[in-house]
């Protein structure tokens, strides 16, 4: 037991770090999202590569045609033409008078196809566009997304402008609500550190001289994960990367236990090939606290059952690890309505989720890391792919 409460203190001791985190989270929203944007308003060209139907696709793609900015165009690519989502987005554009194109990019071979896709939209860009946009098509940005997300460019020593995805469960339901709460924590690793950030594929914004300065698009080449790429790249050159709250766009919809834990591991496996020292902090860590929390609670089962000898130091221990953790949920959650107030309501029905939530997603972490430990093949957009290494993904199969 002297053992157990000495990881029950180291647990303690990183929960305490991890609340002081989310304080600092919580200010820099505040701060971020009072302050004054830069009058910068260049042409910008946004990129949205897809495969497939979606929950929620058309409302998503209507709001990339109702931004708030003077200057902008839209690509949405594609790796054929008779993807279903074309005929949605023709749908869309027919409606628009915003510059759109379709682009067809064909299958990958080198690459994953949304990297593909990507390295062909860029080369079909305006001549005028002086920023690149990238978004994903499960995301539902809000109407002055595109303006938040460029203006930080402004200052021309920054990298890129990134925001990150916060998902509303429709529904609702565990799984659904259980998702929420396991990405929460990683919306939450972004702040005022642009060392430490990171982009997100679903919005980020770069400026196309540093697009082709640092020659992304060949960085590209051979990977699965764009911004995983793009981050190592912006840091390599040391450029900061700027987080952007008001970029904290929604992702509407449900999923199922199973589409849950493909999605978490999914995540994770990536993670495990292009970032592994976070893959590795991820797994101790997962370990130590269900080591602590779940062990704990087996512990003070067997104190009630008078098996072992009665503490008061276990519940003790446990009542902070987990106050610790709730706190820190819902810091989170109620800074997390500055940039979501117009979802104020769903916000609510999901504030109990991530307070009591929180150590199961401690623990799908741990599934998570420890399925990644052993396996590095993954299922996106209904393509497998074998991630060979950072460069090299191999497409095991098409599903359509």
């Amino acid at each position: 037991m002297v053992f157990f409460y000495f990881l029950a203190a180291l647990s303690c001791w990183f929960g305490i770090q991890s609340l002081l985190n989310g304080l600092r989270y919580a200010a820099y929203l505040r701060r971020e999202t009072s302050r004054a944007l830069p009058q910068f308003h260049p042409f910008a060209s946004v990129i949205a590569p897809g495969r497939g139907l979606e929950q929620g696709l058309s409302d998503n793609l209507r709001t990339l045609l109702d931004q708030d900015y003077p200057r902008y165009e839209v690509l949405f690519v594609f790796d054929a033409l008779d993807d279903p989502a074309v005929r949605v987005v023709e749908e869309l554009t027919a409606l628009s008078a915003i510059k759109t194109q379709v682009v067809i990019a064909g299958p990958a071979t080198d690459s994953g196809q949304k990297v593909h896709n990507l390295r062909v939209a860029v080369t079909m860009v305006d001549p005028q566009s002086e920023v690149l946009v990238f978004v994903d098509t499960d995301a539902r940005p809000g109407k002055n997304w595109l303006q938040h997300l460029v203006a930080p460019l402004a200052d021309e020593t920054i990298g890129a402008s990134t925001g990150y995805r916060w998902f509303f469960p429709q529904r609702g339901g565990i799984a659904s609500r259980l998702r929420g709460v396991w990405n929460a924590s990683v919306a939450s690793a972004l702040g005022s550190d642009t060392a430490k950030n990171f982009c997100w594929g679903g919005s980020t914004a770069i400026r196309r001289a540093t697009f082709e300065k640092l020659e992304v698009s060949e960085r590209w080449r051979g990977s699965v994960s764009d911004d995983f790429t793009i981050t190592r790249v912006l840091k390599e050159a040391r450029l900061p990367i700027h987080f952007t709250p008001r970029c904290l766009v929604a992702s509407v919809g449900d999923c199922d236990c199973k589409e849950l834990l493909e999605f978490t591991t999914r995540q994770i496996k990536i993670t495990r090939v292009y970032a592994p020292h976070l893959w590795l902090a991820l797994l101790l860590g997962s370990a130590l606290f269900a080591i602590v929390f779940f062990g704990g609670l087996v512990l003070l089962i067997l104190q009630i059952l008078q098996i072992l000898s009665p503490s008061f130091i276990l519940p003790l221990a446990l009542l902070i690890i987990f106050t610790l953790g709730a706190t820190k949920s819902f810091i989170r959650w109620r800074a997390i309505n500055i940039p979501h107030d117009q979802y104020r309501s769903s916000l609510r029905r999901d504030l109990l989720a991530h307070i009591f939530l929180w150590p199961i997603a401690s623990l799908l972490y741990l599934i998570n890391a420890i399925s990644a430990g052993f396996s590095r093949r993954i299922t996106w957009r209904g393509i497998t792919y074998e991630l060979k290494s950072p460069t090299e993904a191999v497409i095991i199969s098409r599903e359509f």
